[in-house]
């Protein structure tokens, strides 16, 4: 009997410690069901009607507060800035200004300079806009737009501007006080013969520059793949060493190609033989005489299909280290004195660089003082490269095939041509 009680008196125990459980679960979830979420910190019954569903489609972040201050509701890419952080505005003169509308009713707008998330470095600064309005009689709306990536582009754009503005000024100045002296020299033939051949130099170095900048501009706003098509390697070679083969025959500058045979790249030609041709036309001009300028292709196995790499490599002086990093910024040259003798812009190898990242591709170099430079393009094979664009224009259950004739033929494993002393084969040499 004794036993049976302690068992009742066990099981009475068990029942009421079940029931204390599950009334602290029901508790802790209730609890759990009111902490706000990143969406809503109280319940969206406070807000307007269609306010709620109009903050969900805005692009700037967006977040709201009651009159305490608390945040009521608060858009994702609110967290993301770092503007909401436990259920407060984070950031005190955003709060300030919200507090002064609050008080008086006035919309008021400030730009502020906010660290990123996680960093504390002045570099890493965040550009914002941030707006505040009433928003019914208790509540205050606050809209951030993030200026980063604007203020860039419109620092770019002012470097730009001064850039061309400094480039055109240059010959333009130099061909005013060539026509002076021209007048002034007009009873000596010698003088004037002498100033005539100046200004034909500087009016063709302005030619130059402004018709880069129409090729910059070009590759910049056209999309190279509305007119793309199969383009051969050798005949993109052959247009760059015509169109340098007059200053490498002054300097008596070896061509030399190899690896180029039945390989193909998927683009605008006309684009692709600019950026060749500038590639190849820098080599030459920051080539010693009688040196030699190499030029040779080969395929490589890439992710998503494989690539078509040409390298252009010279037996020059060279690129330090520091100006390796900036060689692709427009107007910036190694050598301005030099790359005013060559008639250099400064925009060939941007031109380059935009050429191939249009194209799905990308532009490197390697380099070392004294030793020469070597320029790689690398661009998609033009099988794969034709395949992947058109497979993205048809519906997905269209089954129609490519035919990708030789593109993908028999030059799959060509050994790639380095450059050394020795000579390349197939070479071309200019007199």
């Amino acid at each position: 009997m004794n036993v049976n009680a302690a068992i009742a008196a066990v099981a009475a125990l068990a029942g009421l410690c079940t029931g204390v459980i599950a009334m602290l679960a029901f508790r802790w979830s209730e609890r759990e069901q009111a902490k706000p979420t990143r969406s809503s910190l109280h319940t969206d019954a406070v807000l307007p009607p269609g306010v709620d569903t109009v903050l969900s489609v805005l692009r700037s972040s967006a977040v709201v507060l009651d009159e305490a201050d608390a945040v009521v509701k608060a858009s994702s890419a609110a967290y993301a800035l770092g503007l909401v952080r436990g259920g407060k505005l984070a950031v005190e003169p955003m709060l300030a200004m919200a507090r002064d509308t609050r008080r008086d009713g006035e919309i008021r707008q400030i730009e502020l300079d906010l660290p990123r998330r996680g960093t504390g470095r002045g570099g890493d600064a965040l550009a914002v806009s941030a707006r505040v309005a009433p928003l019914g009689s208790r509540l205050v709306l606050l809209l951030v737009e993030d200026l980063t990536e604007a203020r860039r582009i419109e620092a770019v754009r002012r470097d730009f501007v001064a850039n061309v503005s400094h480039e055109l000024k240059t010959p333009v100045g130099a061909l005013s006080l060539l026509s002076e002296a021209v007048m002034d020299a007009s009873d000596e033939p010698e003088a004037v013969t002498r100033f005539a051949g100046r200004m034909q130099v500087e009016a063709t170095r302005l030619t130059s520059l402004v018709q880069e900048l129409i090729d910059l501009s070009r590759v910049q706003n056209d999309d190279p793949l509305e007119d793309a098509e199969p383009v051969r390697v050798d005949e993109l070679v052959a247009e760059a060493i015509d169109r340098c083969r007059h200053q490498a025959g002054t300097k008596h500058i070896t061509m030399a190609t190899g690896g180029t045979a039945e390989l193909h790249v998927w683009g605008n030609r006309g684009q692709l033989a600019a950026a060749l041709g500038n590639l190849v036309e820098n080599a030459v001009n920051y080539s010693p005489a009688r040196t030699r300028v190499g030029i040779a292709a080969r395929r490589i196995p890439a992710t998503g299909g494989d690539l078509i790499e040409i390298a252009v490599t010279d037996q020059g002086i060279g690129i330090s280290e520091k100006d390796r990093e900036r060689i692709f910024e427009r107007f910036y040259r190694v050598d301005p004195a030099r790359s005013r003798q060559t008639g250099g812009t400064g925009l060939g190898l941007a031109i380059v660089k935009h050429v191939a990242a249009s194209h799905g591709g990308e532009v490197t170099v390697w380099s070392a003082e004294g030793q020469g430079s070597t320029f790689t393009l690398r661009l998609p094979e033009a099988g794969a490269a034709r395949d992947r664009d058109r497979s993205r224009s048809q519906p997905r259950e269209s089954s129609e095939s490519y035919d990708t004739g030789d593109l993908d033929g028999e030059d799959q494993g060509r050994p790639y041509e380095t450059f050394t002393n020795e000579p390349l084969s197939a070479p071309e040499v200019l007199p």
